[in-house]
Protein backbone atom coordinates (compact mmCIF):
# COMPACT_ATOMS: atom_id res chain seq x y z
CA UNK A 1 0.00 0.00 0.00
CA UNK A 2 1.81 3.57 -1.03
CA UNK A 3 1.39 5.48 1.94
CA UNK A 4 1.68 8.84 -0.10
CA UNK A 5 4.53 10.01 1.89
CA UNK A 6 6.93 10.59 -0.86
CA UNK A 7 8.50 14.00 -0.40
CA UNK A 8 7.34 14.79 3.38
CA UNK A 9 9.78 15.80 5.81
CA UNK A 10 9.63 14.68 9.18
CA UNK A 11 11.21 14.84 12.55
CA UNK A 12 10.66 12.13 15.45
CA UNK A 13 11.74 13.42 18.36
CA UNK A 14 13.75 11.12 20.81
CA UNK A 15 14.61 8.88 17.51
CA UNK A 16 18.00 7.75 18.64
CA UNK A 17 16.73 4.50 19.96
CA UNK A 18 13.76 2.75 20.73
CA UNK A 19 10.20 3.79 19.57
CA UNK A 20 11.32 6.79 17.83
CA UNK A 21 13.98 4.64 16.08
CA UNK A 22 11.58 2.56 14.53
CA UNK A 23 9.23 5.22 13.84
CA UNK A 24 12.08 7.14 11.57
CA UNK A 25 13.22 4.18 9.76
CA UNK A 26 9.68 3.24 8.67
CA UNK A 27 8.79 7.08 7.65
CA UNK A 28 12.24 6.72 5.76
CA UNK A 29 11.59 3.98 3.68
CA UNK A 30 8.18 5.44 2.93
CA UNK A 31 10.02 8.08 1.17
CA UNK A 32 10.04 10.58 3.86
CA UNK A 33 13.33 12.86 4.80
CA UNK A 34 13.36 12.26 8.24
CA UNK A 35 15.05 14.01 10.96
CA UNK A 36 16.52 12.26 13.47
CA UNK A 37 16.69 13.90 16.79
CA UNK A 38 18.62 13.57 20.17
CA UNK A 39 20.66 14.64 22.64
CA UNK A 40 24.11 12.18 21.50
CA UNK A 41 25.70 12.63 18.31
CA UNK A 42 27.10 9.33 17.59
CA UNK A 43 23.96 7.95 18.03
CA UNK A 44 21.59 10.00 16.21
CA UNK A 45 24.65 9.97 13.12
CA UNK A 46 24.47 6.21 13.58
CA UNK A 47 20.90 6.00 13.15
CA UNK A 48 20.77 8.19 10.17
CA UNK A 49 23.57 6.47 8.49
CA UNK A 50 21.25 2.89 8.74
CA UNK A 51 18.13 4.92 6.69
CA UNK A 52 20.83 6.11 4.13
CA UNK A 53 22.40 2.38 3.92
CA UNK A 54 18.81 1.36 3.56
CA UNK A 55 18.33 3.92 0.59
CA UNK A 56 16.56 6.69 3.05
CA UNK A 57 17.07 9.97 3.83
CA UNK A 58 17.71 11.40 6.79
CA UNK A 59 19.21 14.29 8.37
CA UNK A 60 20.14 14.99 12.39
CA UNK A 61 18.86 17.88 14.93
CA UNK A 62 20.99 17.70 17.88
CA UNK A 63 19.14 19.66 21.51
CA UNK A 64 17.79 19.77 24.87
CA UNK A 65 14.12 19.74 24.14
CA UNK A 66 13.49 20.40 27.75
CA UNK A 67 14.71 23.89 27.57
CA UNK A 68 13.67 26.71 25.12
CA UNK A 69 17.32 27.05 23.84
CA UNK A 70 17.84 23.28 23.06
CA UNK A 71 14.05 23.30 21.53
CA UNK A 72 15.19 26.24 19.21
CA UNK A 73 18.17 24.67 18.06
CA UNK A 74 16.21 21.71 16.89
CA UNK A 75 13.93 23.39 15.34
CA UNK A 76 16.30 25.65 13.21
CA UNK A 77 18.47 22.66 12.24
CA UNK A 78 15.07 20.99 11.41
CA UNK A 79 14.01 22.96 8.60
CA UNK A 80 17.53 23.88 7.12
CA UNK A 81 16.44 21.41 4.63
CA UNK A 82 12.81 22.73 4.26
CA UNK A 83 9.51 22.99 6.33
CA UNK A 84 8.50 20.04 8.53
CA UNK A 85 5.16 18.75 7.38
CA UNK A 86 4.95 15.82 10.11
CA UNK A 87 5.89 16.22 13.56
CA UNK A 88 5.66 13.03 15.87
CA UNK A 89 6.51 14.30 19.53
CA UNK A 90 8.15 10.81 20.75
CA UNK A 91 10.81 12.24 23.37
CA UNK A 92 9.87 11.24 26.52
CA UNK A 93 11.16 8.87 30.14
CA UNK A 94 10.31 8.41 33.23
CA UNK A 95 12.11 7.63 36.66
CA UNK A 96 11.14 4.40 38.55
CA UNK A 97 9.69 6.52 41.40
CA UNK A 98 6.69 6.31 43.43
CA UNK A 99 4.16 9.05 45.67
CA UNK A 100 6.99 8.72 48.57
CA UNK A 101 9.90 9.22 45.96
CA UNK A 102 8.50 10.92 43.63
CA UNK A 103 9.00 14.80 44.77
CA UNK A 104 8.13 18.15 43.53
CA UNK A 105 11.24 18.41 41.58
CA UNK A 106 10.68 15.12 39.62
CA UNK A 107 7.14 15.73 38.51
CA UNK A 108 9.05 19.48 37.06
CA UNK A 109 11.55 17.34 35.29
CA UNK A 110 8.59 14.96 33.99
CA UNK A 111 6.99 17.32 32.70
CA UNK A 112 9.44 19.36 30.85
CA UNK A 113 10.95 16.35 28.82
CA UNK A 114 7.16 14.50 28.65
CA UNK A 115 4.92 17.53 28.06
CA UNK A 116 6.80 21.07 27.55
CA UNK A 117 9.15 19.38 24.98
CA UNK A 118 6.03 18.39 22.72
CA UNK A 119 4.48 21.84 23.23
CA UNK A 120 7.66 23.46 22.40
CA UNK A 121 8.12 21.96 19.41
CA UNK A 122 4.53 22.66 18.49
CA UNK A 123 4.83 26.16 18.27
CA UNK A 124 7.91 25.87 16.55
CA UNK A 125 6.99 23.78 13.70
CA UNK A 126 2.91 24.09 13.76
CA UNK A 127 2.67 27.61 12.36
CA UNK A 128 4.65 26.81 8.69
CA UNK A 129 2.06 23.59 8.63
CA UNK A 130 -1.10 26.09 8.63
CA UNK A 131 0.47 28.19 6.10
CA UNK A 132 1.01 25.39 3.86
CA UNK A 133 -2.21 24.20 4.27
CA UNK A 134 -1.38 20.34 5.62
CA UNK A 135 0.48 18.84 8.12
CA UNK A 136 0.35 16.00 10.84
CA UNK A 137 1.81 16.35 14.43
CA UNK A 138 1.42 12.83 16.19
CA UNK A 139 1.97 12.36 20.17
CA UNK A 140 3.09 8.94 21.25
CA UNK A 141 0.96 8.83 24.12
CA UNK A 142 0.06 5.70 26.27
CA UNK A 143 -2.58 3.54 28.23
CA UNK A 144 -1.79 4.88 31.73
CA UNK A 145 -2.72 8.23 30.67
CA UNK A 146 -6.26 6.71 31.02
CA UNK A 147 -5.52 3.79 33.65
CA UNK A 148 -2.92 4.73 35.64
CA UNK A 149 -0.88 2.41 37.67
CA UNK A 150 0.06 2.97 42.04
CA UNK A 151 4.00 3.64 40.62
CA UNK A 152 5.38 6.60 38.10
CA UNK A 153 2.86 8.81 39.56
CA UNK A 154 4.49 11.75 37.62
CA UNK A 155 4.62 9.78 34.57
CA UNK A 156 1.14 8.38 34.32
CA UNK A 157 0.12 12.21 34.67
CA UNK A 158 2.80 13.73 31.95
CA UNK A 159 0.94 10.77 29.09
CA UNK A 160 -2.75 12.22 30.03
CA UNK A 161 -1.34 15.75 29.63
CA UNK A 162 -0.03 14.47 26.28
CA UNK A 163 -3.49 13.55 25.27
CA UNK A 164 -5.44 16.15 26.60
CA UNK A 165 -2.71 18.65 24.36
CA UNK A 166 -3.37 16.66 21.45
CA UNK A 167 -7.25 17.01 21.07
CA UNK A 168 -7.18 20.46 22.29
CA UNK A 169 -4.57 21.11 19.50
CA UNK A 170 -6.88 19.19 16.97
CA UNK A 171 -9.47 21.42 17.96
CA UNK A 172 -7.66 24.87 17.35
CA UNK A 173 -6.34 23.37 13.82
CA UNK A 174 -10.10 23.04 12.93
CA UNK A 175 -10.34 23.85 8.71
CA UNK A 176 -6.34 23.88 8.49
CA UNK A 177 -5.50 20.77 7.15
CA UNK A 178 -3.04 19.88 9.87
CA UNK A 179 -4.36 16.80 11.94
CA UNK A 180 -3.51 16.03 15.74
CA UNK A 181 -3.43 12.49 17.14
CA UNK A 182 -2.51 10.37 19.66
CA UNK A 183 -0.55 6.69 19.27
CA UNK A 184 -0.72 4.75 22.52
CA UNK A 185 1.82 1.77 22.87
CA UNK A 186 1.39 -0.37 25.29
CA UNK A 187 4.36 -2.62 26.74
CA UNK A 188 6.82 -2.71 23.68
CA UNK A 189 9.62 -4.34 23.71
CA UNK A 190 12.32 -2.60 23.30
CA UNK A 191 16.11 -3.28 24.21
CA UNK A 192 15.94 -1.09 27.71
CA UNK A 193 12.52 -3.29 28.17
CA UNK A 194 14.28 -6.35 27.17
CA UNK A 195 17.66 -6.28 29.50
CA UNK A 196 14.95 -5.10 32.81
CA UNK A 197 13.17 -8.00 32.01
CA UNK A 198 16.02 -10.50 31.79
CA UNK A 199 17.15 -9.05 35.10
CA UNK A 200 14.21 -9.20 36.94
CA UNK A 201 12.96 -12.71 35.58
CA UNK A 202 14.60 -14.86 38.03
CA UNK A 203 12.85 -13.49 41.06
CA UNK A 204 9.62 -13.55 39.59
CA UNK A 205 10.29 -17.42 38.31
CA UNK A 206 9.89 -16.79 34.71
CA UNK A 207 12.32 -19.22 33.38
CA UNK A 208 15.93 -19.32 31.02
CA UNK A 209 14.61 -18.55 27.96
CA UNK A 210 13.75 -15.17 26.25
CA UNK A 211 10.13 -17.37 25.26
CA UNK A 212 9.36 -17.75 29.02
CA UNK A 213 10.78 -14.91 30.04
CA UNK A 214 8.07 -12.75 27.26
CA UNK A 215 5.27 -15.43 28.44
CA UNK A 216 5.55 -14.71 32.52
CA UNK A 217 5.67 -10.84 32.00
CA UNK A 218 2.62 -10.73 30.39
CA UNK A 219 0.96 -12.95 32.23
CA UNK A 220 1.80 -11.43 35.46
CA UNK A 221 2.52 -7.41 34.77
CA UNK A 222 1.00 -6.64 31.74
CA UNK A 223 -2.01 -9.30 30.66
CA UNK A 224 -3.31 -8.95 27.58
CA UNK A 225 -5.41 -10.26 24.71
CA UNK A 226 -2.41 -11.12 22.19
CA UNK A 227 -0.40 -12.66 24.60
CA UNK A 228 3.11 -11.03 23.77
CA UNK A 229 4.54 -7.53 24.29
CA UNK A 230 4.57 -5.43 21.11
CA UNK A 231 7.34 -4.67 18.88
CA UNK A 232 8.76 -0.96 18.13
CA UNK A 233 7.64 -1.53 14.08
CA UNK A 234 3.97 -2.03 15.12
CA UNK A 235 3.99 1.48 16.75
CA UNK A 236 6.07 3.08 13.78
CA UNK A 237 3.11 1.34 11.43
CA UNK A 238 0.42 3.53 13.41
CA UNK A 239 2.59 6.68 13.15
CA UNK A 240 3.21 5.81 9.32
CA UNK A 241 -0.96 5.48 8.93
CA UNK A 242 -1.66 8.86 11.02
CA UNK A 243 1.00 10.41 8.75
CA UNK A 244 -0.07 9.53 5.60
CA UNK A 245 -3.08 11.66 3.34
CA UNK A 246 -5.24 8.15 3.89
CA UNK A 247 -5.66 9.25 7.75
CA UNK A 248 -7.15 13.06 6.49
CA UNK A 249 -10.38 12.37 8.52
CA UNK A 250 -8.71 11.13 11.41
CA UNK A 251 -8.12 14.03 14.23
CA UNK A 252 -8.31 14.14 17.88
CA UNK A 253 -8.06 10.66 17.81
CA UNK A 254 -6.14 7.92 19.80
CA UNK A 255 -4.96 4.51 18.28
CA UNK A 256 -3.95 2.12 21.43
CA UNK A 257 -1.37 -0.51 19.72
CA UNK A 258 -1.38 -2.33 23.16
CA UNK A 259 -2.69 -6.23 22.46
CA UNK A 260 -5.97 -5.18 23.96
CA UNK A 261 -4.07 -4.14 27.86
CA UNK A 262 -6.70 -1.48 27.89
CA UNK A 263 -9.89 -2.62 28.37
CA UNK A 264 -12.29 -0.03 27.60
CA UNK A 265 -14.57 0.48 24.70
CA UNK A 266 -14.29 4.10 24.28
Amino acid sequence: MDLKLNGKRALVTGSTTGLGEAIAKLLAAEGVTVIVHGRDAKRANAVAEAIAIAGGRAQIALGDLATDEGADAVAAQAQEGGAIDILVNNAGYYHHLNWTTALPDKWIDTYQVNVLSAVRMIQRLVPSMRELGWGRVIQIGGGLAGQPIPMQPDYNASLAARHNLAVSLARDLKDSGVTSNIVAPGAILVPAVKELLEKIAPQHGWGETWEEIESGCVRDMVPNDVGRLGRPEEIAAAVAYLASPHADYVSGATIRVDGGTIRSAF
